[in-house]
């Protein structure tokens, strides 16, 4: 008790110095701090899912004139100036336009896996063929990163992560929840996409011990991975697009 009644003064203190340092009042700090996200801020969050597919898609080649193209064809009626400005705020923007800087550690990764899976969706048994991506969820700390594992006889997930960074940890872990939950499976094709993460040494290493086949799909090709990125697409439809996480454990 004593402890709770510690952390509470401690907080409320942080707030009083915060609005003193902002100039505003502590209860107009709660107001704006309990005061769910406008219909333009949900517009911005909506957009910005498809920004993130849509650049994905492209091998993080498009930049915001031809990004607010493809939201045009997808029914988005939004001007190329509130793309770009998103696209700058989310840290978004095309590769082709950082001239001169190293974006891979080619040391850490390994080159890319053939497509072993062919956008052959149906599997005649479980543990033949999972397929694994990576997803982000806004929160009001930050993004949070999920990872997941899918097994596609049964479309269950059978592993998961989530972290708040992108990075090789993330799918090392819902990789190794899979492998634990379905006892160490071997000669299973695991389906991802070519981003680093999935092409680190630590990942590739982890496939490999595990006499598991790595997959990966084509450059450009989302619908090579169709069934992780429909699970994600009634993910956020049914748990993310209309809620407002204040932090990341709530999400």
């Amino acid at each position: 008790m004593k402890y709770t009644f510690i952390r509470a003064e401690c907080k409320n203190h942080c707030v009083k110095t915060l609005c003193h340092v902002m100039g505003v009042s502590t209860s107009g700090y709660y107001d704006w701090f309990d005061r769910p996200l406008s219909q333009r801020e949900q517009d911005n969050q909506r957009l910005l899912t498809k920004i993130r597919c849509f650049h994905k898609s492209s091998h993080s080649i498009y930049g915001s004139p031809r990004i607010q193209k493809d939201l045009i064809d997808d029914g988005e009626f939004v001007s190329r100036q509130r793309v770009a400005r998103l696209m700058k705020a989310a840290g978004i923007q095309s590769k082709v336009a950082k001239k001169f800087v190293i974006t891979t550690n080619s040391r850490s990764t390994i080159a890319p896996s053939p497509d072993r899976l062919k956008r052959n969706f149906k599997a005649v048994e479980k543990n033949k063929a999972w397929v694994s991506d990576t997803t982000f969820i806004r929160t009001r700390q930050g993004w949070l990163y999920l990872a997941v594992m899918i097994d596609l006889y049964s479309r269950q997930v059978i592993g998961w992560s989530m972290y708040d960074r992108n990075n090789t940890k993330l799918v090392v872990d819902t990789l190794d929840m899979a492998i634990w939950r379905r006892n160490k499976v071997k000669g299973a094709i695991v389906h991802s996409d070519q981003g680093s993460t999935y092409a680190s040494g630590d990942y590739q290493k982890m496939l490999n011990e595990n006499k598991l086949l790595p997959s990966m799909s084509r450059k450009g090709e989302c619908h090579d991975n169709a069934v992780a990125e429909s699970f994600f697409g009634s993910l956020k439809n049914e748990l993310v697009e209309h809620e407002d996480y204040r932090t990341r454990a709530e999400a």
